[in-house]
């Protein structure tokens, strides 16, 4: 499955019998998946299978489905639920007495929902063009999700490239390095009054260097830029293992930056740092 960003926009229309039947399906970014519907009175009862449809094919992000229907001039009567306002006029007249300055009119009862109805004459048929038209938004949401996609992982490819290239430098650097260090810690002792012992500074100069080396932060970078490519281009959502492994790109780049005795490795971690934030940015939009 192509990398898909958590934001999208698409839009539908449909001409039916009844109408003009128009949906529209927006994305903004959320940890997880999560769907708010706007629908006309005749397909509230499908919300449940719209709410299922919807999340088989995304996974995360908060979801925003509007449908509206926009009946065909002179194609439906307007019908009243005469039971149901004469339910709600008796409550009206009941609770009165105990709030003389509410007022009820006929209009007001009207806007309660249910109570106003179109003579849709086939509420199956009509269901049916609506999942339609749910059917076809979706794909182009699917559709607008993998293009946007497509220029976030591009985007993090570029950057991981740049990660991978500043652990190589570092590993290029690191014998100069540890060179150096030696032949400092070498002018130094040269310069003491009583010589030291060469077993004892042997061991010391060991631990020293181990406290600098930094080897297995630059394998485990290298292992985590696999790792990441990998994900980019697995059949699963990505967003969350992605979220899992800056962290990880996040401590080395610490580590490293911690260890460095030389300008040129601190400044090597300092834009790790600057790369991995880069791909953070990038890697919350995606699914």
């Amino acid at each position: 499955m192509p990398i898909r960003s958590m934001t999208a926009f698409a839009a539908g229309e449909r001409t039916t019998p009844w109408g003009t039947l128009g949906c529209e399906l927006r994305a903004v970014n959320h940890r997880f998946l999560e769907i708010g519907t706007r629908l006309p009175e005749d397909l509230r009862v499908l919300e449940p299978e719209m709410r299922r449809r919807i999340g088989a094919r995304v996974s995360r992000g908060k979801l925003d489905l509007s449908m509206r229907l926009r009946p065909a001039e002179g194609a439906d009567a307007l019908r009243v639920d005469e039971g149901l306002l004469s339910q709600l006029g008796a409550i009206a007249r009941r609770i009165e007495p105990d709030f003389p300055g509410l007022g009820t009119d006929f209009a007001s009862l009207l806007a309660i929902p249910g109570v106003l109805q179109s003579e849709s004459g086939d509420p199956a048929a009509l269901q049916a063009e609506a999942m339609a038209l749910l059917d076809e938004v979706i794909a182009g949401f699917i559709a607008a999700r993998e293009r946007e996609g497509a220029q976030l992982a591009a985007a993090i490819d570029e950057r991981v490239d740049g990660i991978e290239r500043q652990a190589a430098l570092a590993r290029a650097l690191m014998p100069e390095i540890r060179a150096g260090q030696r032949a400092k810690l070498d002018a130094r002792l040269a310069e003491l009054a009583q010589p030291a012992d060469p077993g004892r500074i042997e061991q010391e100069l060991v631990l020293w260097l181990q406290k600098l080396d930094v080897d297995e932060e630059l394998d485990r970078l290298d292992s985590h830029v696999l790792e990441i490519r990998r994900v980019l281009r697995q059949p699963e959502p990505a967003g969350r293992r992605l979220d899992f492994l800056l962290q990880e790109f996040n401590r080395e780049s610490n580590t490293l930056g911690s260890k460095s005795v030389d300008a040129r490795t601190t400044a090597i971690a300092v834009e790790l740092k600057v790369l991995v934030d880069q791909v953070r940015e990038q890697a919350q939009n995606i699914e």
